[in-house]
């Protein structure tokens, strides 16, 4: 279990004259969070892990439980007294389709999947925040814990703010909290403006005939095609500062043909990850690629497709949330800064910011711990209370304390 004795001096202060965390609750908490990292679910198959959460929301008792929100979204109501904003608070369900390699107890317990990105822990800390919005409501408003499906690619925050039952729940303001390996612990990056960039995969299928080996002209290969798309899509973005002018092409991907020696290939696949700064940057590059595309295979006489993946808008904050969760932290003595910020990565909490005041922070899990997506990486259970003490006193300071 977490040894609480060694947990940062910073909780004892960020909880003081607030409703606070018990060791029963860390302890609760934490076995939650191994239990889910136990049994980790793909982006779009998280039926176990959302009932999971419905089962630990309904001791809660919140005004409301909305389930299946965009495919397997959870959503927790609580509201004030009097009429207010509603205050939204984002935490992700889905794991990765990697092996752990781990000789923790808690290690992934199916083969190929693991929760290597720390949703586990993102998910426990809204449901420790829920824990103390229920024990102190707020004066006014609704508080909202929303448990989004599918970040991993892209599709889920999408999803479900174009979902019709999310209408009943959108919010003023919005806010979410990735950790983040390699800042110092309990430090938190933010900053109003571009924190992650807009991504998009984009396949390009090529089709043509195939031939015999010995006679490849009897047939119609995309190879040519191919060893010419490589370099002109990477052309389209080298990537550079992260400013308005960013922008980066990676080909990630490429099959040509079947691995024999006996027949010239008809069929070839390129996979290209496009990012910017923007959304519209990522469209206007996403149209070039596919103008590229199309007139090379124009010119061999080959067929074409596209297939776009992985998409994601850009994360921006807005200024007077990125201000109130500042303040926030502020407040309760956490450490923060724009240190490493933006980011190239992409994250779909974005999309919540196209109708709300959002701001995405970036909580420090240490210098020297394995990587996002690593097989070895897992979430540290100590930053469980300082993120529901984030969101906590954001929620009190937009809403007050009944």
């Amino acid at each position: 279990m977490t040894n609480f004795e060694t947990m940062p001096t910073v909780l004892v202060m960020i909880n003081a004259g607030e409703p606070m965390l018990t060791n029963a609750d860390l302890v609760e908490l934490t076995r939650f969070r191994r239990d889910l990292h136990r049994r980790p679910e793909l982006s779009g198959q998280e039926v176990e892990t959302a009932r999971s959460i419905v089962a630990a929301l309904q001791s809660l008792s919140p005004d409301r439980i909305l389930q299946n929100l965009g495919g397997h979204g959870v959503a927790a109501v609580f509201g004030g007294a009097v009429d207010g904003p509603t205050v939204l608070f984002r935490a992700e369900l889905d794991g990765l389709p990697i092996q752990e390699q781990s000789d923790k107890a808690w290690v992934s317990q199916i083969p190929g999947q693991g929760h290597l990105c720390g949703h586990d822990g993102h998910t426990t800390m809204l449901l420790a925040l829920g824990r103390l919005i229920a024990r102190k409501p707020v004066a006014s408003g609704r508080v909202v814990l929303m448990f989004q499906p599918a970040e991993e690619d892209g599709r889920g925050a999408r999803a479900v703010v174009t979902d019709p039952t999310f209408a009943d729940i959108a919010p003023d303001w919005a806010f979410a909290i990735h950790n983040e390996p390699g800042r110092e612990f309990g430090h938190v990056a933010t900053r109003a403006g571009l924190i992650n960039c807009a991504s998009s995969g984009l396949a390009i299928k090529l089709k043509g005939k195939t031939a015999h080996a010995a006679n490849p002209e009897d047939g119609m290969s995309p190879a040519r095609a191919v060893a010419e798309l490589i370099p002109a899509l990477s052309a389209l973005g080298a990537g550079g500062a992260l400013n308005d002018a960013f922008r980066l092409a990676t080909v990630t991907h490429v099959r040509v043909g079947e691995p024999t020696f006996g027949v010239a290939p008809g069929d070839a696949v390129i996979h290209v990850t496009l990012r910017s700064a923007s959304d519209d940057a990522l469209e206007s590059i996403a149209g070039k690629a596919r103008i590229v595309a199309e007139k090379i295979a124009e010119r061999d006489g080959l067929t074409i497709s596209f297939e776009i993946c992985d998409d994601f808008a850009a994360s921006i904050n807005d200024p007077d949330a990125t201000a109130v969760a500042v303040a926030a932290m502020t407040a309760i003595d956490v450490a923060n800064g724009e240190d490493g910020l933006p980011m190239r990565a992409s994250e779909d909490f974005g999309v919540f910011g196209w109708n709300a005041k959002a701001a995405m922070l970036c909580l420090g899990t240490g210098k020297d711990c394995a990587a996002l997506h690593n097989p070895d990486y897992d979430f540290d259970d100590n930053l469980i209370p300082i993120g529901a003490a984030i969101f906590e006193r954001i929620a009190r300071d937009l809403l007050g304390i009944a």
